[in-house]
């Protein structure tokens, strides 16, 4: 037996929640139309992988790429004249990976009242090094009540995105044992 040893990695301070939380503002015009004169779904995706890109940079501290989109769930039509505000915030860290919760309101560019919740996303980041390999993340400090449950959901989703990767390699591996070619 060698006497080799272990490399032991250095703890990285955590960052709270609030240190990369970000909001995104743009206004809808008519280029960003689909044929029924609403905002087209792919317009208010980029937005939200943008700013839940910019959390994931400020948090890891360096780049970050879209690793998966867990869901994106749009709650309302987007007009042309809106002001569209994304809000993305880092939910839960691993040891390399990220996921940002973003929340997508719009409100009218002319009109005093609240905005309105149109849609919603979770996006999994990976942090990468200047050659693309994965890098190590602070943790995430929740602060609030709100930060803590987003914390406890991450996980959840997190155990059912590995239960289903899980399932599906399983079904694959059989069905070439069994000599379906797919």
């Amino acid at each position: 037996m060698t006497d080799q040893a272990t490399e032991v990695e250095p703890e990285i301070p955590g960052k709270p929640t609030s240190a990369s939380r970000t909001t995104l503002s743009h206004i809808m015009t008519h280029s960003d139309t689909n044929l029924l004169g609403t905002v087209h779904g792919g317009v208010i995706m980029k937005l939200v992988d943008d700013a839940a890109g910019a959390v994931a940079g400020r948090h890891s501290g360096g780049p970050a790429v879209t690793a998966s989109m867990d869901e994106m769930a749009f709650l309302e039509p987007v007009r042309v004249g809106d002001l569209v505000h994304v809000k993305a915030q880092v939910n839960w860290t691993g040891r390399t990976s990220m996921e940002v919760g973003v929340r997508v309101l719009a409100e009218r560019w002319n009109e005093s009242a609240p905005p309105t919740q149109v849609g919603s996303a979770y996006l999994v980041f990976a942090a990468v090094d200047a050659d693309g390999k994965p890098r190590r993340v602070p943790p995430v400090i929740p602060e609030t009540d709100r930060d803590r449950r987003r914390y406890q959901e991450a996980q959840i989703r997190r155990t059912h995105r590995l239960a289903r990767r899980r399932a599906i390699r399983e079904l694959r591996e059989q069905r070439a044992a069994e000599g379906f070619e797919d």
